[in-house]
């Protein structure tokens, strides 16, 4: 590499900025009388695409709680958020003045056991309680895909484990 390269790349390098922190709440719940798993989700307010809640950190939360906050900010949705993330995707944001930013995006599950009639955001966007696959089809960002096909495998592999076993008959 020529020392005019090994310049450009620095320099390109040093304005590259690094992505911009975000929470998320990937909600779900369990149907009481199928057992099925949903997921929740719901569509952007710019650009209509479907997305799961989420936000900026906010000062004295942990990002667990701003999680749990922008589900029921955006949802309504409230209940049980783990404190460990799932993982994290990234995608391009827009910002209000124009300016094109990568965005990580740290994963944490909530439980959904209440969704209120009236929220902060309601109105705004349209939300849906779908299953992970739908979930896989609707999303555009393949590492959020990730994340779902992750979820379903550790939910089924949980309600397997929580099914009561089958006594052979003597």
């Amino acid at each position: 590499m020529t020392i005019l390269a090994r310049l450009a790349s620095d320099v390109q390098l040093m304005f590259r900025r690094p992505p911009r922190l975000q929470y998320a709440a990937l909600c779900y719940r369990v149907r009481k009388k199928s057992s099925e798993v949903e997921v929740l989700l719901m569509t952007s307010r710019d650009t209509g695409r479907w997305v799961i809640p989420k936000g900026w950190p906010m000062n004295g939360k942990r990002s667990y709680e701003v999680a749990a906050r922008e589900a029921h900010e955006e949802a309504g949705a409230r209940g049980a958020v783990e404190h460990e993330p799932l993982g994290s995707y990234t995608y391009p944001k827009m910002l209000k003045d124009g300016l094109k930013v990568t965005c990580k995006v740290q994963v944490y599950v909530l439980e959904v056991t209440d969704v209120a009639k009236n929220f902060k955001e309601k109105g705004e966007r349209r939300i849906e309680w779908v299953s992970c696959d739908e979930a896989v089809k609707r999303v555009n960002e393949p590492e959020l895909r990730d994340l779902f096909l992750l979820f379903k495998r550790r939910m089924s592999e949980r309600l397997q484990a929580s099914l009561p076993r089958q006594i052979p008959v003597e």
